[in-house]
């Protein structure tokens, strides 16, 4: 794990270093003239930099995943899986290191990386039965002699374009399920904090993946540009924001390639009056306010059905008792927000909901951490008595910020959700069987969690999203990974014994 610093006793130690770029195997420095630094949102340290990688490199590394191409889509497909079981024993064991780069990089909790390792993990494990999800299927005798069967191929070189939210996640979901499925890869980590990704990937090699099947290129729009334009790519996978996942869906679109585009959200959970209240209170402050609220799928607005005053009353006392520190303090429950500008962003939409007549009930935008004055902090913010044209509700904050939207009935609630653009995720929380039925058939949400705040599914069911918050018809995980990344060919056969003699000719369409 020498490449990208060693790990010290704190993360205010971590030796700056230069991620590398991977090109046929080999880590790279980058020839470029423009650098970005990378920043630990606790302390405005600069831990690292980060290439914009040059349009020759670009090449070079697309270059080596076609010319890989050739050798990796004839391994045997067992020997593609035990690359897997090696990686994600690597990843089980180098988590604790791999953690401590993506606090200092990306601000989330100990526990937090923790966590956005394991669930990439997971992605790794299931990527090892790959010989049960790849497989074809066969009908024998369709027409008389004739058989018909298919065959799921690998498409060629793909790319992957990652947020700064889930370093190791996102990663993590694709670039594994498309090695394994016979596809060589091109990966573009978010500039804002690829160290850990970086750490990962070193271990991919470490693991066996062979010279070219796996590249890594850094950069900003232009980089994305070039992956989504060059005539060498035959797939691109996109999560992050709506503006960029937009057009990288549109402009590789245009140039023929298959897209999947996992985009913003504005998740809702509808509360009922039955809930189990503690449990649900502590849900919804944990993932309203996990992750500083910087996941895609985090709890953003609140939908109380019935008389909810002493609901808010209580979610307001819980989301006081979090603690703001740097992310790897003990006991920390809400790290930094990703940056200067991302703090900026926040702080507007909280003055926005204030200016709009919403009802602040807890206001995180003055929070001083002691030693850490400079960091990018935000506190849980709570709004009551908000209306849907406000911005608050209208807008992805992508902050520790939960809305409150009060409404009569189980319908209204329905109605509410179903209207909003979005559609990543949505949470019920009820202890009535047949309300869980009627919402779970009713909702316009591609993913529903019944007393679950955050319902992403574990890697065996594919992740799905739905309306603005996904362009594309497959996920990335899961069986529609695999359809994703790879192409069905279907053949029909008929054989002939050497006696058998000619017939007659045949000018119909038909096999008997």
């Amino acid at each position: 794990m020498n490449a990208y610093g060693e790990v010290m006793n704190t993360v205010s130690k971590i030796q700056i270093t230069t991620a590398k770029l991977l090109i046929n195997g080999e880590f790279v420095e980058s020839k470029t003239q423009q650098w970005q630094d990378i920043i630990n949102p606790a302390t405005q340290e600069v831990i690292g930099l980060v290439p914009f990688a040059t349009p020759e490199e670009i090449q070079a590394a697309i270059s080596s995943a076609k010319s890989a191409f050739a050798s990796w889509r004839e391994t045997p497909i067992q020997a593609r899986m035990r690359i897997m079981l090696k990686l994600q024993q690597l990843i089980r064991d180098n988590a604790k290191k791999i953690a401590q780069v993506l606090t200092a990089e990306q601000g989330k909790t100990l526990a937090d990386a923790e966590g956005d390792i394991q669930r990439g993990l997971e992605v790794v494990e299931h990527a090892c039965s790959i010989g049960t999800l790849q497989m074809g299927e066969y009908t024998e005798g369709v027409a008389r002699g004739v058989d018909t069967y298919t065959l799921q191929q690998p498409l060629g070189v793909c790319a992957g374009i990652t947020p700064f939210n889930f370093p190791a996640m996102i990663p993590l979901w694709m670039f594994p399920m498309a090695i394994v499925c016979g596809n060589t890869f091109v990966l573009k980590p978010s500039e804002q904090d690829p160290l850990s990704t970086m750490m990962l990937v070193e271990l991919a090699i470490e693991a066996g993946i062979p010279a070219g099947v796996l590249n890594v290129v850094h950069g900003g729009k232009d980089v994305v540009d070039a992956l989504c334009t060059h005539q060498d790519i035959k797939a691109i996978s996109f999560v992050g924001s709506t503006a960029v996942g937009t057009h990288v869906y549109n402009l590789a679109g245009q140039h023929g390639k298959r897209v999947q585009s996992m985009m913003g959200a504005k998740n809702h959970v509808v509360v009922m009056p039955d809930a189990n209240k503690e449990q649900t209170l502590n849900a919804m402050v944990g993932a309203a306010f996990g992750a500083a609220g910087q996941r895609c799928m985090a709890l953003s607005v609140a939908v109380m059905v019935g008389d909810s005053k002493h609901w808010i009353n209580e979610l307001v006392a819980k989301a006081k008792t979090l603690s703001v520190n740097a992310g790897h303090e003990p006991n920390t429950d809400i790290g930094p927000v990703i940056s200067p500008r991302a703090k900026a962003r926040v702080i507007d939409l909280i003055n926005s909901g204030v200016e709009q007549g919403a009802e602040l009930l807890l206001d995180g935008r003055d929070i001083q951490v002691k030693g850490y004055e400079s960091g990018n902090f935000v506190g849980a913010t709570v709004f009551n008595q908000v209306t849907t044209d406000m911005r608050i509700y209208k807008e992805e904050i992508f902050g520790p910020v939960l809305t409150i939207l009060c409404v009569d009935t189980l319908d209204e609630a329905i109605e509410l959700v179903n209207a909003n653009p979005f559609g990543n995720g949505v949470g019920l929380f009820t202890q009535s069987g047949a309300v869980a039925r009627t919402f779970q058939n009713r909702i316009d949400i591609g993913q529903v969690g019944i007393n679950i705040p955050i319902p992403v599914p574990v890697p065996f069911f594919s992740f799905t999203g739905s309306r603005g918050s996904k362009l594309g018809d497959l996920g990335p995980y899961g069986k529609q990974a695999v359809q994703f990344y790879t192409q069905t060919k279907t053949i029909t056969s008929r054989w002939f014994e050497d006696s058998q003699e000619a017939g007659e000719v045949n000018t119909t369409i038909s096999l008997r």
